[in-house]
């Protein structure tokens, strides 16, 4: 598994030592960490509600599939 020198988060303006600060990585994560609290209002999902894990991912998948049709939903 690949990993990476830089840092998720920037650096607090007071530090001496500051670590490697990548922009393009630290907004990919922010999506990834918003799409999961998305996830997570799903109650099957949030709790987990299924314990076999196809049909863990089965609710996870329809989740996702409803959170990007309410995302790209049309306006007109």
């Amino acid at each position: 598994m690949a990993r990476f020198d830089f840092a998720d988060i920037p650096p607090m303006p007071q530090r001496v030592r500051r670590s490697a600060f990548s922009p393009f990585l630290y907004r990919y994560r922010n999506l990834i960490e918003r799409f999961f609290n998305k996830l997570k209002h799903f109650r099957a999902v949030a709790t987990r509600y299924d314990k076999r894990e196809d049909n863990v991912l089965a609710s996870v998948q329809l989740a996702s599939i409803r959170i990007w049709l309410r995302h790209n939903e049309s306006v007109t």
